[in-house]
């Protein structure tokens, strides 16, 4: 009966284990926010390559005048932000490398990486 009960604990263990990593393996993982500052007609980050998860990626952008971000997905998304500071969101669900740009002034902001 104990070894009966050892064999049950262990497997629930594994198996609780493995489930765990598979929302990484799958990129579930949590992405950072991933900071962009627009000050006086000057973005950075500057094309830097950042890796992040399949899902949600929030940008915390800090801006001194408005204006948007194309996020090159697919589909392609957009955000149109405020001056401030602000998170926006976006959804990227397929690996690759996504980049990400600003057309005022024309620059790539930063290369999600996507697993």
């Amino acid at each position: 009966m104990k070894r009966a009960i050892l064999t049950l604990a262990v497997g629930l263990l594994l198996a609780t284990g493995l489930s765990a990593c598979g929302g990484d393996e799958e990129g579930g993982g949590s992405n950072e926010p991933i900071e962009i500052t627009v000050q006086d007609g000057d973005v950075t980050p500057k094309g830097e390559r950042v890796e992040v998860a399949q899902g949600t990626v929030t940008f915390t952008v800090t801006a001194d005048q408005a204006g948007s971000i194309h996020v090159h997905s697919s589909p392609e998304q957009e955000f149109d932000y405020e001056t401030g500071t602000h998170d926006y969101e976006v959804e990227v669900d397929k690996p690759g490398v996504v980049e990400v740009e600003s057309h005022e002034p024309a620059v790539v902001i930063v290369q999600l990486e996507v697993k």
